[in-house]
């Protein structure tokens, strides 16, 4: 197998940069690592997979709804309709095989957030998955996140 775990520290700080902006912009911590350990989920990326179930814990998230995260839709009662309809929205941007974000997922979206927090998910998630996609390509095991 190959990889390598080369990744310059000027666009790591840019990223983490990102990242950090669009956590605070979007003002919901708990939040913030949902949408971030769904969209981990769907790209399969187990070191931000193991990084954010981890600060997820360390805040307070519950183990119900960590473990039923990837089936919310099923598991409605342990989910608000805010985090649902970012969870949606967080699936629709990570999959973009069909093109663009359908309609009615944004819509729901803008309703549970004022224009400025839908920015802040919106870049949010944009940069959840571009680390997942930098940690996947050069294959970074789970297990290395240090606080």
């Amino acid at each position: 197998m190959s990889r390598t775990s080369l990744l310059d520290q000027e666009v790591a700080r840019a990223m983490s940069a990102v990242s950090a902006a669009a956590k605070k912009g979007l003002g919901d911590p708990f939040l913030a690592e949902l949408v971030m350990i769904r969209a981990s989920q769907i790209n399969h990326c187990a070191f931000c997979l193991d990084m954010h179930l981890r600060i997820a814990r360390e805040n307070g998230e519950s183990e119900d709804r960590l473990h039923l995260l990837n089936a919310w839709e099923e598991a409605e009662d342990l989910y608000t309709e805010r985090e649902r309809a970012a969870l949606a929205l967080t699936e629709a941007v990570t999959v973009l095989t069909d093109g663009f974000v359908p309609d009615e997922v944004y819509e729901q979206a803008a309703k549970h957030f004022d224009e400025a927090g839908l920015a802040h998910l919106i870049a949010l998630i944009t940069a959840i998955n571009s680390w997942n996609r930098l940690m996947v390509s050069r294959r970074i095991p789970p297990g290395g996140y240090q606080p």
